[in-house]
Formats: C-alpha cells, sequence, structure tokens
C-alpha cells in the first residue's frame, strides 16, 4: 500500500488531499471518497486504505479546505455530549454543489496519473459525504459510473442544493445504504429521494440496515457496527468490482 500527501488546485484555492494506491502493478480503476463531517482523521484515511486494498486508486480530497486549517473532530466526545455547535464551521464551508464543483477538478488530477485505469470512476460518501458523492456523479454523469452512500443524510429537502434535484442527469448506479434509527433520513425523505431516482430512470438499489444508527460504518464512531460495516463493505466492493473492473 502507497500513500501520497498532495494538493489539488480548484477554482476557490488549494485542496489538501490524500491518494492510496493498491500493492502489486497497476493500473486501476479510481474511487474518490467524500468524508463526513468530522473532517480529515486517521479513521478516514483508514477506511481509504481499505477500499485501495480491493484494488482501487483512491483518492481522499479535504473537502473542508476552504474553512482553513483545522484540527479534525473527534467523534466520541461530540456524541456523547450532544453538542453538534462545533459542526457549523464545517457544514458551512462547502455544500453539495460546491464538492460537485471541485470534483471536476479532482477527475483532472487523476486524468494525469499513469496507475489510473480509464476514464469511469467511482464516487462514496459517509453521512455528510453521501448527498456530495451523489451530486458529483450527477454533475459529472459521463465520468462516474458507480456510487455508494452509506448512512447519507438530507438527501431530498427543500434546499437548492439537495441531491435529489441533481439526479435527472445521473447516469451512474448507485448503492445506498441505509440506517434505520437515522433522523438525517427518515422514511418520508426516503420515498422522495426513491421517487426522484425512480422519475430520472436511475440505476439504484437501497438496503435498510436493521438496528444501525447513522454513522454505523466509521470505527470511530460509538455506533460503529463491525458486522454490519463488513456488510457494506461487500455491497461496495460488489458495485464497484463490476461496474469498474468490466
Amino acid at each position: 500500500m502507497t500513500k501520497e500527501s498532495i494538493s489539488i488546485r480548484t477554482a476557490d484555492g488549494d485542496c489538501p488531499a490524500y491518494v492510496y494506491t493498491p500493492p502489486g502493478q497497476g493500473p486501476w480503476p479510481a474511487v474518490i471518497v467524500y468524508m463526513s463531517i468530522f473532517g480529515m482523521r486517521p479513521a478516514i484515511r483508514e477506511m481509504c486504505e481499505h477500499i485501495a486494498g480491493g484494488g482501487y486508486v483512491v483518492l481522499l480530497p479535504d473537502i473542508f479546505y476552504r474553512r482553513g486549517a483545522y484540527e479534525p473532530l473527534e467523534p466520541g466526545p461530540i456524541f456523547a455530549s450532544g453538542d453538534m455547535s462545533v459542526l457549523k464551521p464545517m457544514r458551512e464551508c462547502t455544500d453539495n454543489l460546491r464538492a460537485a464543483a471541485d470534483t471536476g477538478f479532482f477527475l483532472k488530477y487523476l486524468d494525469t496519473r499513469d496507475d489510473v485505469a480509464g476514464d469511469r470512476v467511482g464516487t462514496v460518501g459517509f453521512c455528510f459525504g453521501g448527498g456530495m458523492a451523489i451530486a458529483a456523479a450527477s454533475t459529472y454523469p459521463d465520468r462516474v459510473a458507480a456510487v455508494a452512500s452509506f448512512h447519507g443524510g438530507n438527501l431530498a429537502t427543500d434546499q437548492p442544493t439537495s441531491p435529489h434535484l441533481l439526479v435527472t442527469e445521473m447516469k451512474a448506479e448507485l448503492y445506498m445504504a441505509v440506517a434505520d434509527q437515522d433522523r438525517g433520513y427518515p422514511p418520508d425523505m426516503a420515498e422522495r429521494f426513491e421517487k426522484a431516482l425512480d422519475d430520472a430512470g436511475v440505476r439504484y438499489r437501497s438496503e435498510l440496515y436493521a438496528g444501525c444508527s447513522h454513522g454505523w460504518m466509521k470505527p470511530d464512531v460509538p455506533v460503529y457496527d463491525q458486522q454490519e460495516a463488513e456488510r457494506g463493505w461487500g455491497e461496495m466492493f460488489a458495485l464497484f468490482d463490476r461496474v469498474l473492473k468490466a
């Protein structure tokens, strides 16, 4: 496993990023990871290593770069206190549309790498990043071929940045892993989002992870569920392997 620390120039500044490559001889398909709201921390980097281990060049951009230098947040104490106000600066420095615009620069960077196979990529998002992964696929329909969203929230709201407003252009196949105890994606929102997908003719599969709470895929949060996380990884790899390695 190889890890590189890089910087990608976007329209709004320099975005720090990591690139993970598998052991062995490439080239490999590429996957862009959109992290959760707690920032660029060890747990998300470990998750990217796991994806790379499946045979992918993984790009992990710091989607919160517009905030400037910051210390990643520790989910445990925040969950324990219930005080989510500390997340406000993270939430305000980006959104689905800005992340989608940044994705154009991420794709241009991947195009410069000799170890990336082909021009079709996958996107995967966790929590806050789930909508971004979907927005990226909707904005670059000829480049993003497969998307996985894990406990993505606010996928169908009245905000102009809502992902459900963007999926009309989406060509990628989508897998959604949904926690059944997730206030950020209640049943009425799920119904609204899936109607938008159906109306747009998007190929998708939504699975309910019974007994799981928002964030169960991430090993550094109190609600982490190792067994169900392994299930989620298996579903993601099955999709990416079928679509990106064909």
